[in-house]
């Protein structure tokens, strides 16, 4: 019964009555402004070099899995929504696969090279957050990223300049659903939570957080629920949205 009362409370406000009514569209960035398999081809490039330079006797496939283990039992370790920071889990990473501590000013820039050289965004995401950037409508990213990570991703995928705000875990000390990150994001765009989106790709972090704050949830891979707004394919899709054709 609990269950179902919490979810009661995040059913999703109605739509605006005109569509020019919107004033902001808010965005995560891993899954769906970047595309999730190239962070992970970016790593495996960066962990190549990393057992080269430093000579490690390992495979290329051991030596991720231990990458891998490392870094995410980094993040498992937190303390339900505090802010852990990227930088420090790849630190272990390298750590656990080199033997020792590997200085952070010399490992950062090799690794944002690979990053550099190997991310790629989500189809047409780019596109369609420099269309949203014409119009009368505030562009926002609410993410969990290490701050200057997550600038720099935007940058590299060709879409920081079309950003009117960023709102990162970072900034805030706490990852989605936290209410601090919405709150941030909503007080920085100054704008109304119903005539907001936010795009995510986690049901419970991104599309039920932001309905808990009055925003308007766009799941795109996320799975369904009563917190769901619209649910799109493409983030070409959210045009549609905004324009009044859903």
């Amino acid at each position: 019964m609990s269950g179902d009362r919490d979810e009661a409370v995040v059913q999703p406000p109605d739509p605006p009555a005109d569509p020019d009514d919107w004033e902001a569209v808010f965005w995560d960035i891993g899954g769906v402004i970047l595309e999730l398999e190239s962070v992970q081809a970016a790593h495996a490039e960066f962990v190549a070099d990393l057992i080269e330079r430093h000579e490690v006797a390992l495979s290329l496939e051991e030596a991720i899995d231990i990458w891998r283990t490392t870094v995410g039992d980094y993040f498992r370790e937190r303390d339900g929504t505090a802010f852990r920071a990227a930088r420090e889990g790849y630190h272990r990473g390298i750590e656990a696969i080199v033997g020792e501590e590997v200085p952070m000013d010399e490992w950062k820039p090799p690794f944002q090279e690979a990053v550099q050289a190997s991310i790629e965004p989500v189809p047409s995401a780019p596109e369609t957050i420099a269309r949203l950037a014409e119009r009368d409508l505030h562009v926002g990213v609410v993410s969990d990223v290490d701050d200057r990570e997550g600038k720099e991703i935007l940058e590299y995928v060709g879409v920081r300049r079309h950003v009117d705000s960023i709102t990162t875990s970072e900034e805030v000390g706490h990852t989605k659903p936290h209410p601090a990150m919405f709150e941030t994001a909503l007080t920085k765009a100054d704008v109304t939570p119903e005539r907001s989106l936010m795009i995510g790709d986690r049901y419970d972090h991104d599309v039920r957080g932001a309905a808990r704050m009055n925003i308007h949830g766009v799941a795109f891979g996320a799975k369904e629920g009563p917190a769901v707004s619209y649910r799109i394919e493409s983030p070409k899709e959210v045009l549609a949205i905004v324009e009044g054709d859903r």
